[in-house]
């Protein structure tokens, strides 16, 4: 559900209203009355997560001048880990433009502001206008029917010389564009359409309502280079593209990169250990085979099986926060590390111990779609009670995993090998086996914790009938 955005007001002074005196009934007193009439409001950056403390301007849906209704999508804002459509809380026009695409602001900084009628709409610019030296102030909030929001107090928006926004003409009309008007695309779908030389009013979107996301551009890049170009000896494939990289640069973090640098460096105030275990694969890999036309996925399978093993070990499952005491968490919800443009999430699959395995591979993959395309809600990546971590595709055997803040462990997936293995009758036979390494908080999870647990995920994986059930 799109979030609302937090709305400031202005107000202008009303009428006289006439009231009979309690004390004198027989001599009606006037007495003088405000109502409170709203006529220009300050749009502010939206807190999108109890963590956010600045969002990122993705694109403005709407241009100035539009009119809007009460609970239509405004602006996509960026938070730290996914992109959000916001919605208005009034009807009204979007007089000015504050804070442009690509740019930031704090958390309760105006970014825009809304003007009740058109009459509004310039005095809303002059505002905006003169903003950049002293930001537009609001007494207390207007009394509507919607349920009161206490709103942080603004701040100064970021500076800047025009609050005018520039509508770049559009050649064609399609699903990720406003009537032609500004087209939506994700930041690094721009950043790519930048590099390739591609213009998006060409690129049809695939993304969450139509919206243009990387693969959209590198697919036009590649269908538009299918012709050699002049001196090379073949068309370019739809491989990831060549990023000219200027060597000896410095590169601020991304508003992703930021917070998962973050949440590494509060992991450094946990003290953890890590315990390895061989895991044969033959019957996992069999049914895999068997049902993966079905839409199975090897990621739920995992899930699946890691959640079936952490029923029988609630404290591999539990969580220490204040480090005082720590929580048998009621669900087991598996987040699994998905590495997209520009970072890395980790989508959680939710009670991933009671839903089906086709369900369950469902859901994955509709929580990699909206991932990709920087659509999660908040609750789809910050309630993970276990992570896993899976770089076994790309052929790595064994590796170590940072502990997410606020969870008890996480385990390392690598790729499943032929191996020479010595057989219960003395013989030597070929088996395909994985190595998992299991990063744990050594405040609430003990050595023999993890052995249990990783000697209950080996049969479930070696005999994986009840992955099916």
């Amino acid at each position: 559900m799109a979030n609302l955005l937090h709305i400031g007001s202005s107000f202008t002074s009303s009428t006289k209203l006439l009231i009979k005196n309690p004390k004198f009934s027989s001599n009606p007193t006037p007495i003088r009355r405000m109502r409170v009439q709203a006529k220009i409001r300050e749009i502010f950056m939206p807190a999108l997560s109890s963590t956010m403390t600045e969002g990122k301007i993705v694109s403005w849906i709407k241009s100035e001048g539009d009119k809007l209704s009460k609970g239509e999508s405004v602006v996509v804002v960026e938070s730290d880990k996914a992109d959000m459509d916001v919605e208005t809380f009034y009807d009204g026009y979007l007089a000015a433009i504050m804070v442009d695409e690509g740019g930031v602001a704090a958390v309760g900084s105006a970014i825009a502001l809304l003007a009740e009628t058109e009459d509004e709409i310039e005095e809303a610019r002059l505002k905006a206008s003169s903003s950049s030296s002293s930001p537009v102030t609001s007494e207390k909030p207007i009394e509507t029917s919607v349920d009161s929001v206490t709103s942080p107090p603004p701040q100064p928006p970021s500076p800047k010389p025009s609050v005018s926004a520039v509508v770049t003409a559009a050649s064609s009309i399609h699903p990720a564009s406003e009537g032609g008007k500004r087209v939506v695309a994700s930041p690094y779908a721009k950043k790519l359409a930048k590099e390739l030389k591609v213009d998006l009013t060409t690129v049809v979107g695939t993304g969450p309502l139509g919206r243009i996301v990387a693969k959209d551009v590198e697919a036009l890049a590649a269908s538009a280079s299918s012709t050699p170009a002049i001196g090379s000896s073949k068309p370019a494939t739809a491989s990831a593209p060549s990023v000219n990289i200027e060597l000896g640069s410095v590169v601020p973090f991304t508003t992703m990169q930021g917070a998962v640098s973050r949440n590494m460096v509060e992991s450094l105030t946990v003290p953890t250990f890590r315990v390895g275990y061989t895991i044969t694969t033959d019957a996992l890999d069999s049914l895999y085979k068997k049902i993966k036309t079905k839409g199975v996925t090897m990621s739920a399978l995992l899930a699946k099986a890691t959640a079936l093993a952490l029923v029988k070990h609630p404290v591999v499952n539990s969580s220490c926060r204040d480090g005082n005491s720590f929580t048998y968490n009621s669900s087991i919800n598996i987040a699994v590390a998905v590495a997209i443009d520009g970072g890395l999430i980790t989508p959680v699959l939710q009670d991933a111990d009671k839903v089906d395995i086709y369900t369950l591979s469902r859901k994955w993959k509709e929580l990699v779609e909206k991932a990709r395309a920087k659509q999660l809600q908040p609750h789809e990546y910050t309630t993970g009670t276990f992570t896993l971590s899976n770089l076994g595709m790309f052929g790595v055997d064994r590796f170590d995993a940072i502990l997410p803040p606020g969870t008890g462990a996480i385990m390392a997936v690598g790729a499943s090998q032929p191996s020479l293995v010595g057989t219960k009758d003395g013989r030597i036979g070929l088996k395909s086996q994985m190595q998992v390494n299991v990063t744990a908080d050594h405040r609430v999870i003990y050595g023999a914790d993890l052995a249990a647990f990783l000697q209950t995920l080996a049969k479930i994986i070696e005999d994986p009938k009840d992955l099916t059930l």
